[in-house]
């Protein structure tokens, strides 16, 4: 089976490079042998290797997670056109690069886009994990170092691929087999930029310098469109301000000939009396005075003409929620709300709470797991947690424990204030990008003192 797999494998590299030179326009990036540049080679392994086993396993997984490949084999496609191209050109100006780069930065922002539309997703952790690396394409615009900007968009993502093989590590192991492929993804092209591209995008030393008409070509199938050329320019329009304003011979000799008066032209200037001068009659600072505007330099009657106040926009207010869906207490854009209280709880339950705000959520009994994501100035309080407690991209948070909880994980959160019960001091804390954390733990007399105030750290009581 295994030299089957290697056979198939084999067969679709070579079907790949026969498509692309084979396509209009597949001869850039191809030396004068018919053999593809190089580093284009180099990087259809890595699109046909572990890229190509991703979207296999996505395939399996389907939902979601397949949504999510196809984009981003698409964002790969993409990339490779910029490569084809960098092959068989001389670097372009900083303008014309801008043009070329935006079909793989409208892919990045497409599947992150999509981690955001669905976060609600049963498989939110595995979007997550794309969506936090994705943006190690952007590569090719980062000099002198690439390869550890690959390196740290990875490092990113591992937050939730540990999240995904602790879900399925003993259910599905499809799902592991798609972190492990997912992540040599990211380790394989920090390998390729390593050879090909060590301080930046190798361009081509020979040959036409790049044109932003060289990110227009169809990309291949699946493939990202061309961004549309820029319209033309606006006409145009130049109109005498109204009231006169003319620059004629006639105006700018009426004008030198005031000035040639020397002294005489302030003889036509009214002379102002003390008692009409504020700093010396102070019973004129207390009246009010009208302010003249005169007219504006440049401006058609239309646009000097007052305008009424554009009226805000309405800002848009989400109904709050605190439902039991499924297996899951939704607890949702609370405003405000200092009572909230779960009580009827489950073992196999979790808890999500979202976008709350100056708001107070206490859990009763066991349950699952607890997530805060996205909440300021939230207080949570719960009795027994069998799995995990997060809290993600929260600010000013306050979470107490009057039972047991294995771990808490606190990332990219600004400011976090966690009480630990005495049963619960075995508890493992995790932090990572996230600052003004402390931990409390009650003392001999039962009253809280702080015992850490760390930045980004793993640490275990």
């Amino acid at each position: 089976m295994a030299e089957l797999a290697s056979l198939v494998q084999r067969l679709e590299v070579a079907v790949g490079r026969l498509e692309t030179m084979s396509v209009p326009g597949g001869s850039a990036g191809v030396s004068a042998g018919g053999a593809v540049s190089a580093y284009v080679e180099a990087f259809d392994e890595i699109a046909n290797g572990p890229v190509a086993q991703y979207f296999t396993l996505s395939q399996k997984i389907g939902g979601d997670v397949l949504k999510h490949a196809d984009m981003m084999k698409q964002a790969f496609s993409c990339q490779r056109q910029l490569l084809v191209t960098a092959s068989s050109s001389q670097k372009p100006s900083d303008a014309v690069l801008t043009t070329l780069l935006q079909p793989v930065s409208k892919a990045i922002q497409q599947v992150q886009a999509f981690r955001e539309q669905n976060r609600t997703s049963p498989q939110f952790n595995h979007l997550s994990a794309v969506s936090e690396s994705v943006p190690a394409l952007g590569w090719v615009a980062m000099a002198p170092k690439p390869g550890p900007y690959v390196k740290e968009m990875q490092d990113a993502a591992m937050f939730y691929t540990n999240r995904v093989l602790k879900e399925f590590k003993e259910k599905d192991k499809t799902h592991v087999d798609w972190v492990k492929a997912y992540v040599s993804i990211w380790t394989d092209l920090q390998n390729y930029i390593k050879q090909h591209h060590t301080t930046g995008l190798s361009w081509s030393k020979s040959g036409p310098v790049a044109s932003a008409s060289a990110a227009a070509p169809s990309a291949p199938a699946g493939g990202c469109p061309p961004p549309p050329p820029p319209g033309p320019p606006p006409p145009m329009e130049v109109s005498a301000p109204s009231g006169g304003g003319s620059s004629g011979p006639g105006e700018r000799s009426a004008l030198f000939a005031s000035i040639n008066k020397g002294s005489d032209i302030t003889k036509g200037l009214k002379h102002v009396k003390d008692d009409e001068k504020t700093h010396k009659n102070p019973t004129l600072r207390s009246q009010p005075t009208s302010v003249r505007t005169g007219p504006k330099p440049f401006l058609s009657s239309a646009a000097a003409s007052p305008r009424p106040a554009a009226s805000a926009a309405p800002t848009r207010t989400l109904p709050p929620v605190l439902e039991l869906e499924g297996k899951k207490w939704k607890v949702e854009n609370q405003e405000g709300v200092e009572g909230l209280v779960i009580s009827d709880t489950e073992l196999k339950q979790v808890v999500y709470a979202y976008k709350c705000n100056k708001s107070t959520l206490q859990v009763k009994g066991k349950i699952n797991s607890i997530t805060i994501d996205n909440c300021k100035k939230m207080g949570l309080v719960f009795d027994d947690v069998v799995g995990i407690v997060e809290v993600i991209n929260c600010k000013d948070v306050k979470v107490q424990v009057l039972g047991k909880v294995p771990t808490i994980s606190i990332n990219k959160t600004d400011g976090c204030h966690v009480y630990l019960s005495n049963d619960s001091l075995q508890c493992e804390i995790i932090s990572a990008k996230s600052s003004e954390m402390n931990i409390l733990v009650p003392n001999k007399d039962g009253e809280f003192v702080s015992v850490l105030s760390c930045k980004s750290v793993k640490t275990g009581l």
